[in-house]
């Protein structure tokens, strides 16, 4: 199987001015087709070769679960995204939000607090368990909550690259802003699976 990098359901200037062209060109153009490059021939000739993206990062280490990890972790942030986004759930997932965080005001601030304190690199995640439980998760580096046999709901990329461009150094403002282009929609699809 040969990974290929996805194309995006907007324009790399639709996120703007929360995400502009540049920084989407950057993040998901180059280094979102750099770990999927590298993937591609780490998996080449191994037994991991016709596995899923998701088997791959459930059973392997080292640099091959990091590119596998990172070029799943991009593509399920970034397709989380959309220019039309913003506002606040609704529906079931609005419920399981309130139940678990007592608001989504709440809510809100305690997963950008997660972003804001893991240090140096990595992700933030809306995560549920196997009874439907919502928790929020913050990992290292390409982190991702599949390892854990947890079901990612959403994510934040907490990457430098994905916001310096854009904010340099204030990684709390970029989080705060994240939520005008949030696919609220998506978001509750994934939850409801």
């Amino acid at each position: 199987m040969i990974y290929e990098l996805p194309k995006l359901p907007y324009a790399n200037e639709a996120l703007a001015p929360i995400i502009s062209a540049e920084t989407v060109h950057y993040h998901f153009g180059k280094h979102e087709q750099a770990y999927i490059d590298n993937l591609n021939k780490l998996i080449h000739a191994t037994e991991f070769e016709d596995m899923s993206l998701e088997e791959i990062i459930r059973t392997s280490g080292g640099a091959l679960f990091n590119n596998a990890s990172q070029a799943w972790n991009h593509i399920f942030y970034f397709f989380g995204l959309s220019p039309d986004g913003g506002g606040e759930p609704a529906g079931a997932l609005r419920l399981a939000i309130e139940d678990e965080f007592d608001s989504i005001d709440k809510f809100k601030k305690e997963f950008e607090e997660s972003g804001v304190k893991l240090f140096g690199s990595g992700w933030v995640w809306l995560v549920k368990d196997k009874e439907g439980k919502l928790s929020i998760l913050s990992g290292s580096n390409a982190f991702n909550p599949l390892t854990k046999d947890l079901i990612p709901i959403m994510t934040f990329d907490v990457w430098e690259h994905a916001y310096y461009l854009d904010y340099q150094n204030r990684r709390a403002d970029y989080l705060h802003r994240l939520w005008d282009i949030v696919d609220w929609d998506l978001i509750e699809s994934r939850y409801l699976k």
